[in-house]
């Protein structure tokens, strides 16, 4: 369980931070630009969440929890001696992806094919999807920034992945089945 007496320490103070392996590193360092992006994401689930009703309120639920145990797997480098930690470091587990395909799909089976692009868009609900789609896809690109040089979770990567794809499918479901959608008209303005 997590206690917080005392809100700022100071310590972070000179512009560094504490992972959660204790090591210190720059509040600007890829890793966590990758993690504070999460806890952006979260953030801008929560404001979708006010106009969200239903399954998808439940699912969004379970998406912040989600985000924040991927907080968690990405403020914690991997490291060969995990075993030995006080206490185990807390990974996106596989079964965490596959919910969301599995989401993706239950949601995906009554909507019509694209024939285009879509705006962002719609519904309220909608266009808030697509807000947190692109946050996911900008977290996701980090955390690839990250693995590129250091050690990542696989299944965070994964996960971030298939976040995007879930908003994305998500929004559609929001803006009536897909009835709703702003479709992209290339060229339209010039």
């Amino acid at each position: 369980m997590v206690v917080l007496n005392k809100i700022y320490t100071r310590t972070g103070d000179k512009g560094d931070t504490a992972l959660g392996n204790g090591e210190r590193v720059a509040k600007h360092a890829v890793r966590v630009n990758a993690y504070g992006t999460a806890d952006e994401l979260n953030a801008f689930v929560g404001v979708a969440r006010l106009e969200a009703e239903g399954e998808i309120d439940l699912a969004l639920s379970r998406i912040q929890n989600d985000l924040f145990d991927l907080g968690a797997d990405l403020c914690r480098p991997e490291m060969d001696k995990d075993a030995e930690a006080d206490y185990p470091p807390l990974r996106i587990a596989a079964a965490q992806v596959e919910r969301l395909e599995a989401e993706i799909d239950e949601m995906n089976k009554d909507l019509e094919a694209l024939r285009s692009f879509i705006l962002p868009g719609g519904t309220r609900l909608a266009a808030q999807l697509h807000v947190c789609r692109t946050v996911a896809r900008r977290a996701e690109r980090l955390a690839t920034d990250l693995a590129a040089s250091e050690a990542v979770n696989p299944a965070a990567v994964k996960y971030l992945n298939r976040l995007s794809d879930w908003f994305f499918v998500a929004a559609r479901v929001a803006n009536d089945g897909g009835k709703a959608d702003v479709l992209w008209v290339p060229g339209a303005n010039r």
